[in-house]
C-alpha cells in the first residue's frame, strides 16, 4: 500500500522547477531521489514537507490530501524533514536539540525520554555527547543529530535531504547504515542523494532531470552500469579513464624534452673561416 502518492506536482520560485512529476512510495520502503544540482530534488521534499507550497498537483499522505498544509501540521500527521546542511542549533546541547525535535509531542508524558533513547540507540555517539554543545560536534555527528532531531517527532515518513553532503565516504556509509536501521524499524524513508553509495539500501529509485522524473523503478534496476552512465553522470570505468588520462598528462609534463643541436648559419661559418686564413 502506498503511504505517499504524488500526482502531477508542479512547483517553483517565480519560475518553474518541477514540471508535473508523479510517483508513489510504499509503506516501509526506502526511496532514493537522485539527480544533479538544480534537478528539483530539494523542491520535491520541501513540497512534501510543507516548506514549499505546490503550484499544482496533489500530495496524498496516508490516504489524506496534504498538499499545501503548513509544516507544523504535517509533522503532527507524521512527516518529518531533515534539511540539507544539517542546521543544528550550535549553542544548544545535543539533548536540547533533540528536545526541539519533539516539540509537537511536548505534552505527551514520557514521550521525550522514549524517543530520545531510540535516537541514542540509532546513534550511540549522541548519547555519549548528550550534554555537549552541538556546534562542537564533527560534521558527521551533526548530521546524525539532524536526523535524530527529525526522528524525535516519531514520524511515519522521514525525508532526508543530502545526508552525505560534506562527509567522508566512511562517515557517509555510517549515516546510510543508520538510516537503514531506522527504515527497518518501520519508518518509511525518502532520501535525497547524489552519492551512489546509498544504492544498496534503496528499495525504490527516482531520478529527476530538470524538473522531470526520468526514471522510477526498483533499487536493483539502477545498479547496472548503463543506468548509472545514463542518469548519474558516469561509471567507475569512465572515472578510471579520466584518472589515467591525468596521470599520462602529468608524466608527459615531467619528462625532459629532447634537445636538438643548433645549426650555425652558413654565412657566420664562412666569415670565421676567412678570418682564420688571414691570421695564418
Amino acid at each position: 500500500m502506498a503511504i505517499l502518492e504524488v500526482q502531477q506536482l508542479r512547483a517553483g520560485y517565480g519560475f518553474p522547477v518541477l514540471m508535473g512529476i508523479s510517483f508513489e512510495v510504499e509503506e516501509g520502503e526506502t526511496a532514493v531521489l537522485f539527480g544533479l544540482n538544480g534537478a528539483g530534488k530539494t523542491t520535491t521534499v520541501h513540497a512534501i514537507a510543507g516548506v514549499k507550497k505546490p503550484d499544482r498537483g496533489s500530495i496524498t499522505f496516508d490516504g489524506e490530501e496534504v498538499g499545501g498544509l503548513a509544516p507544523n501540521e504535517l509533522v503532527r500527521k507524521g512527516i518529518a524533514l531533515c534539511p540539507e546542511g544539517r542546521r543544528v542549533f550550535p549553542a544548544l546541547t545535543v539533548e536540547n536539540n533533540l528536545r526541539l525535535g519533539a516539540w509537537t509531542r511536548r505534552h505527551s508524558h514520557g514521550e521525550f525520554d522514549k524517543a530520545k533513547e531510540l535516537v541514542f540507540e540509532y546513534f550511540p555517539v549522541l548519547g555519549d555527547r548528550a550534554y555537549q554543545m552541538a556546534g562542537t560536534l564533527s560534521g558527521g555527528e551533526q548530521q546524525m543529530l539532524a536526523i535524530g532531531r527529525a526522528m524525535m517527532s516519531q514520524p511515519k515518513l522521514l525525508l532526508v535531504d543530502e545526508a552525505s553532503l560534506g562527509l567522508s565516504p566512511l562517515l557517509a556509509q555510517s549515516v546510510f547504515k543508520a538510516v537503514n536501521r531506522i527504515n527497518q524499524s518501520g519508518t518509511t524513508v525518502i532520501i535525497v542523494e547524489q552519492n551512489v553509495g546509498v544504492l544498496p539500501y534503496a528499495d525504490r529509485v527516482l531520478i529527476l532531470e530538470k524538473g522531470t522524473l526520468v526514471f522510477s523503478g526498483k533499487g536493483k534496476e539502477i545498479r547496472s552500469a548503463d543506468l548509472r552512465e545514463q542518469y548519474l553522470g558516469g561509471t567507475a570505468s569512465r572515472d578510471g579513464q579520466r584518472r589515467r588520462g591525468r596521470a599520462t598528462t602529468r608524466s608527459a609534463s615531467k619528462s625532459k624534452p629532447t634537445r636538438t643541436p643548433r645549426k650555425r648559419p652558413a654565412a657566420r661559418t664562412r666569415k670565421r673561416a676567412a678570418r682564420g686564413k688571414t691570421k695564418s
